[in-house]
């Protein structure tokens, strides 16, 4: 297996839609498949789309929990490995909710992005045998995240107040001041990672924001 270069914002092979796979069981897409694995967990990513490494096929690959909902816990227990190839998802309902996002391929930072919180998305695997499944929380947002990335949209584009992209050191570092109220906010501390608890309540701020500015509610 090889480690594979992960393009980055602003080259143009993330700003294209992927082509369909023909034959999902063809050994270049096999060892495609178990090279971007490899690279998505030496980079420590929950996903990867076959664009951000400079590969223009419509396959992604994921690793998220199988529960549905807030009872979702990311455990190490309850993760699977996915890969999808040609996949499609549409939304189960309405509701949507705004929640950070990274990205591989936008290194560095982190923005509160709205998804749906529950989907239906299929494709077909290695094996090339169709797949249909649903998903809700965290395991949902990956799948809408990466299938994305097959039709040129970085999570950016999606975010609906571009006041919540921040630089992911930055925020960690004013978060964890504001959270422990030991110091004023202008304060130097070490970065740490943002709680779940805050950052769920800067998400909700943003959330609520927005269905005032729509004039209609977001599920929280």
């Amino acid at each position: 297996m090889t480690l594979l270069k992960i393009a980055r914002m602003g080259h143009p092979v993330l700003l294209q839609r992927a082509m369909e796979i023909p034959d999902p069981t063809a050994d270049e897409i096999q060892q495609l498949a178990k090279d971007m694995l490899e690279t998505m967990e030496d980079a420590d990513g929950a996903g990867l789309a076959a664009p951000q490494v400079h590969v223009g096929l419509r396959m992604i690959i994921f690793k998220a929990p199988r529960g549905v909902g807030p009872e979702a816990v990311e455990r190490s227990d309850d993760m699977s490995l996915n890969a999808l190839i040609n996949p499609e998802y549409e939304a189960v309902g309405d509701d949507e909710r705004i929640g950070w996002e990274g990205c591989l391929s936008v290194p560095g930072l982190t923005g509160a992005v709205p998804r749906f919180t529950r989907i239906r998305y299929r494709g077909v695997n290695l094996d090339g045998e169709p797949i249909e499944r649903e998903a809700s929380g965290f395991r949902a947002r990956v799948v809408q995240h990466e299938i994305d990335h097959l039709d040129g949209i970085l999570y950016p584009v999606r975010m609906t107040d571009l006041k919540f992209l921040a630089f992911t050191e930055e925020m960690n570092r004013y978060m964890a001041i504001q959270e422990s109220g030991d110091a004023p906010p202008e304060a130097e501390a070490p970065a740490q990672p943002v709680t779940r608890q805050v950052a769920d309540q800067v998400a909700q701020q943003l959330a609520r924001r927005t269905a005032e500015a729509k004039g209609s509610d977001i599920q929280e």
